[in-house]
């Protein structure tokens, strides 16, 4: 039995490659921990003294001026032509952005929705589902631009109106699908930066909200202090939105959760080559090795606690102020981390891992055996095949065994086989010595 699961099947390779789909066992030592941690603490530095709040933000600057650029950049890419006095003025920018792209789903104020709830310059792009830079705005967007409505998200319930009939371009449902996305994502371009009359007016404007920070529009509940007021958490996540928590800050805040992840992932890489030994192959920092997961949880965990700390500490007990210091690209990623690591111990990804690799054997297997069958001769193949129907409708015709046995010698000559027999069948069947030889 030993020998026997010793021999090898051609699809069963023990490759490298084959190896590289299991989990590997690895652990953390005492300086991946103390790694992590500074990684985190590092981090966390540059969340309290250069992003904070979006009123006190050192780099929030820097990434406003990102923003227009990009504008700017996207503007001259579909057309934008200023004239020299206009170059660098990111509102005539936004300006062209917004004519070229224009959609029915921008309502402003409470007027222009029959008052049906409050709603302001300043708050319209979060409260307007098609707004969002995601897939919930992608979707309401085209669902919007092909049935001419507008959606919206008012005292924790979705709120659809219809509006003035709008025709999307194209010939056919495909075309008018692509212009969709195209018309969404050239109007979030325009709508990033601010409009362009708060940008004329050497203001910040208000910009998109955060991939699917919209959904805290939902969260009706809770009694937070704002000064003498309370206030539930939807209506929090609205002001701090107002008081410039958007995209453009967002990209503030994701700054030090990346420097920390790609620190950590940075350092376990060096370590494993340097230090062990291994292989350029083996030193990917990927999520298959245990002792990476372990350290960017602890290296995000410190980067959250810091953020938590300090946005207690300066908030003074005013929970707007708490929630416009907490950085939530930080606590998104650290939840996130430890959901799945999570499932990776509950066994729920192992499974997933498993089917995946399940796929990747089987085409594996299906790529050799398209190897094998590209070295057949087709043509000798249909050659052989006819001429094994024509002998077996030959065969068929045989009226007793006499005449097939005659049909069977005959074809035999025919095409050139070795009889198993020698002499006459019965005579060689008779001789209890005798042999088939079959060749």
């Amino acid at each position: 039995m030993g020998q026997e699961s010793d021999i090898k099947h051609p699809l069963i390779v023990n490759s490298s490659e084959n190896h590289a789909l299991l989990q590997t066992e690895d652990k953390c030592d005492k300086y991946d921990y103390l790694v992590a941690v500074a990684c985190g603490a590092i981090g966390g530095m540059i969340d309290i003294f250069l992003v904070g709040a979006p009123d006190d933000s050192v780099l929030r600057s820097w990434t406003d001026t990102q923003a227009d650029n990009a504008v700017k950049g996207f503007a001259k890419m579909v057309g934008w032509n200023p004239k020299e006095a206009q170059v660098g003025n990111v509102a005539s920018a936004i300006g062209f952005l917004e004519r070229k792209f224009k959609v029915k789903y921008d309502q402003r104020h409470s007027s222009d929705v029959n008052n049906l709830f409050n709603m302001s310059t300043k708050n319209h792009h979060m409260k307007s589902l098609s707004h969002s830079p995601d897939i919930i705005g992608l979707f309401f967007s085209l669902l919007n631009q092909f049935k001419s409505t507008s959606s919206f998200i008012a005292d924790g319930q979705v709120i659809t109106i219809n509006t003035e009939t709008f025709d999307l371009q194209g010939g056919n449902f495909i075309a008018k699908l692509f212009c969709g996305i195209a018309n969404w994502f050239g109007h979030i371009m325009s709508d990033i930066a601010g409009s362009s009359g708060s940008r004329g007016n050497a203001g910040r404007g208000t910009g998109v909200v955060m991939p699917f920070y919209e959904l805290f529009q939902f969260c009706k509940f809770g009694k937070f202090s704002v000064g003498k007021d309370k206030q539930d958490l939807a209506a929090i996540a609205t002001r701090a939105f107002q008081e410039g928590y958007d995209f453009r800050f967002g990209i503030a805040s994701a700054i030090p959760v990346v420097i920390t992840d790609l620190s950590i992932r940075l350092i376990w890489a060096l370590r494993r080559y340097f230090q062990y030994g291994k292989p350029v192959k083996e030193c990917i920092p990927t999520h298959k090795h245990a002792d990476l997961r372990v350290m960017l949880l602890f290296g995000n965990g410190t980067l959250c606690v810091m953020d938590g700390i300090d946005a207690g500490v300066r908030s003074g007990g005013n929970f707007l102020a708490f929630f416009m210091r907490l950085n939530l690209v930080a606590w998104f990623r650290f939840v996130t981390l430890v959901l799945k690591e999570v499932c990776i111990r509950a066994g729920i990804a192992d499974a997933l891992q498993m089917n995946i690799e399940a796929y990747k054997r089987i085409n594996e297997a299906l790529l050799l055996y398209l190897r094998e069958l590209e070295k057949i001769d087709i043509a000798l193949f249909i050659k052989e095949t006819e001429e094994y129907n024509k002998v077996s409708a030959v065969f068929t015709s045989a009226k007793s065994d006499k005449e097939l046995n005659v049909m069977l010698l005959e074809t035999f000559d025919r095409m050139g086989f070795n009889r198993p027999w020698e002499g006459d069948f019965n005579d060689h069947m008779s001789n209890k010595n005798a042999t088939l030889v079959f060749e």
